[in-house]
């Protein structure tokens, strides 16, 4: 996909992810310099810097001061952000995880999704609904889109056997995820895939994912506020 649309500044940062993300730079590898990036997209120097520095931000180039920039351990990465799979924590919990499948479609992006997704307004998309189920109830209904370009066989999963968070992380690896979460009330479909009333209060995250160069996925989740609960723990 072309990145003409982007600012200079996001083609520079584009074209560097592309390649760690196809593997053509593994890490450890050298990143051209500023000068060089300079020379081949015809930028200032200050242009040059923000990529690489937000490219530094991100966890995908290390810049060592004398020496230059390197592609990061991308284990690194990873480390730092953790996603959660409804089936790992169904099974944690010693309980049985099963799903049924509402919608899995090819779509085309409305202009919201696709400035969410980096696509442009119309591009195919892939589009799933699930509904995840703990020993029998209804405890998450997934509808996600997936850009192609990121997991081109994410249709073909078989989501009776994983999840297509477990599919993501292992078929588009994750180098960077933000979330939101909000109450809400379900609509009428989402009511009826969970088995709960329509008034129900419930729990909506929203959570985009980006896999080097593309913006693999963006998912909206609802829990039931009588069925899950979100927790955590935070250490000095």
């Amino acid at each position: 996909m072309s990145n003409s649309h982007l600012p200079a500044y996001g083609q520079v940062k584009a074209f560097i992810q592309e390649h760690i993300s196809s593997g053509a730079w593994k890490p450890g590898d050298p990143v051209p310099s500023e000068s060089t990036l300079m020379k081949q997209f015809g930028v200032s120097r200050m242009t040059a810097n923000r990529a690489l520095r937000e490219l530094t931000d991100e966890g995908l180039v290390n810049r060592v001061q004398g020496l230059g920039s390197f592609v990061a351990e991308l284990h690194r990465i990873s480390s730092t952000i953790r996603i959660r799979d409804i089936q790992e924590e169904v099974t944690e919990r010693g309980h049985v995880h099963t799903c049924r499948v509402v919608r899995s479609e090819v779509s085309k992006a409305t202009p919201e999704l696709a400035e969410m997704l980096g696509l442009r307004t119309g591009a195919k998309v892939f589009h799933t609904v699930l509904v995840h189920l703990e020993n029998g109830v209804p405890i998450q209904w997934e509808d996600r889109y997936v850009n192609p370009a990121a997991a081109p066989d994410y249709l073909k999963a078989d989501w009776s056997t994983t999840t297509p968070t477990h599919y993501l992380l292992t078929h588009a690896p994750l180098t960077q995820a933000s979330y939101s979460i909000e109450a809400c009330v379900p609509t009428p479909e989402q009511a009826l895939g969970l088995e709960i009333a329509a008034t129900e209060a419930c729990l909506a995250m929203v959570r985009r994912t980006v896999s080097g160069a593309n913006v693999a996925s963006l998912a909206r989740l609802i829990y039931p506020g009588s069925r899950y609960r979100f927790a955590g723990e935070f250490q000095s």
